[in-house]
């Protein structure tokens, strides 16, 4: 039995059905010619289904009927995928022609995948993304999450491309790419980039962008986390997932939570925030089959860390690398903040003795230089002992070690790009301490 259209605002539609209520995650349609979307997010009593215009379709009137699909988005999965660019319903935005189910499988986005719960992750592997501030402080254990974090204009972007750029090059897995809610400038650059690198083969590619509404921006990360599923439980490929940005999911979330009324939680943001991200990063997981290693930006508003929705996609992450203002204002790239990195994958166990013993030595070097500084501030270098004055030295050195001109970059600086091995990271460092 139909239903009928009872109110429209921006964009809810609220839909009215006497029987035969639909499920949530279900797909109506309009009948105003097009059969206009309509996605059901929650049910409420007397026979009214909350629904989403994900189109954000402006041709829907009140007293229009609308029909049950008995489905969900399906988006199409598989190798004809792959080297494409596509939206929340697996559309294509790359130009090319859509993918058809002739062609291709098509998944339900919602539909979650069954493991087994003995389940056990087998030895840590590390990959290496040849970026020395990373493979050192934040090494990327194959099926755990990272996190980018930093303020408008700091360089996430920029250094998830040459993650992207590097990781692609060895042809370790297929890698994803999530745009949500970021500028469509930056979309366009890193499919430029990739094309032009030839990587496309190995990379799928999710946009909702600030362009688009917030149904469709809270959804895409969603539909390209289903997509990557499909290749980690069916091909049992480990996946690489780059998510820009995670903020701009919970802001997305936040903006479709205000436009149903819904009252917000003591943060100021959406009242089922934390089920949201809980869920979405529950999805990003390995199991039997293979695995998702996710690298995450996560945008600081008004650059504080201490931002209720910051704090809480960190915490659900293994490592985490602050990219600082501050720093970036020095002119090294890329601009981590040494002093806030933060990882639970850096441990012998996983990195071996040498790795972990020169973290240790190098950390304690770079506290000691932040205390130094203060007191340089006022006496000046000369009037430090001879011990101090080599250990800021070396701190100096090392921070400068650090800095590494990126590929990604190189047709705007006319700069090559560098990569290094961890064991050359490892050697340069140990050249610095002795």
């Amino acid at each position: 039995m139909a239903g009928v259209i009872a109110t429209i605002k921006n964009f809810v539609v609220i839909v009215n059905f006497d029987s035969d209520m639909p499920s949530i995650n279900e797909i109506l349609t309009a009948d105003n010619g097009k059969n206009s979307i309509l996605l059901v997010d929650h049910l409420e009593q007397g026979g009214f289904a909350y629904c989403l215009n994900v189109k954000g379709e402006d041709d829907l009137l009140k007293g229009m009927s609308v029909q049950r699909t008995g489905k969900s988005i399906e988006i199409p999965i598989g190798e004809k995928t792959i080297g494409r660019v596509l939206n929340v319903f697996g559309e294509p935005l790359d130009g090319l022609p859509a993918i058809t189910k002739e062609e291709a499988p098509f998944k339900d986005i919602f539909k979650l995948t069954q493991t087994k719960s003995e389940f056990t992750i087998a030895k840590p592997e590390i990959l290496e993304t040849g970026i020395k501030v990373i493979d050192f402080f934040t090494p990327f254990v194959k099926g755990r999450k990272i996190g980018i974090i930093g303020g408008a204009g700091v360089g996430k972007t920029v250094l998830t491309m040459e993650l992207i750029n590097n990781i692609a090059k060895s042809g370790s897995g297929l890698s994803y790419f999530a745009g949500i809610g970021e500028r469509i400038r930056e979309g366009h650059e890193l499919y430029e980039t990739l094309k032009d690198n030839d990587l496309l083969k190995n990379t799928c590619m999710f946009f909702a962008q600030m362009n688009e509404n917030p149904v469709q921006r809270s959804l895409i990360a969603i539909s390209a986390v289903a997509s990557a599923e499909y290749f980690r439980d069916e091909q049992h490929k480990n996946i690489l997932f780059f998510a820009d940005n995670m903020y701009r999911f919970v802001q997305a979330r936040n903006e479709v939570s205000t436009i149903l009324d819904q009252v917000p939680n003591e943060g100021g943001y959406e009242p089922t925030i934390f089920s949201d991200v809980k869920i979405l990063q529950d999805r990003l997981s390995s199991n039997e089959n293979g695995s998702i290693t996710s690298v995450q930006t996560i945008y600081v508003p008004a650059d504080d860390i201490s931002d209720p929705a910051v704090q809480f996609i960190q915490h659900e992450m293994d490592s985490t690398i602050v990219l600082s203002r501050k720093v970036a204002e020095q002119g090294v790239r890329p601009a981590v903040d040494l002093t806030q990195l933060n990882s639970s994958l850096l441990s012998p166990d996983i990195v071996g003795e040498r790795h972990y013993v020169l973290s240790v030595q190098v950390q304690a070097l770079l506290q000691k230089y932040e205390s130094l500084k203060g007191i340089i501030a006022i006496i000046g270098e000369g009037e430090l002992s001879a011990a101090d004055r080599s250990d800021y030295g070396k701190a100096k050195k090392l921070i400068d070690n650090f800095n590494q001109n990126m590929f990604v970059m190189t047709k705007h600086t006319g700069i090559p790009g560098e990569f290094f091995t961890r064991e050359q990271t490892l050697k340069s460092i140990e050249e610095i301490l002795v």
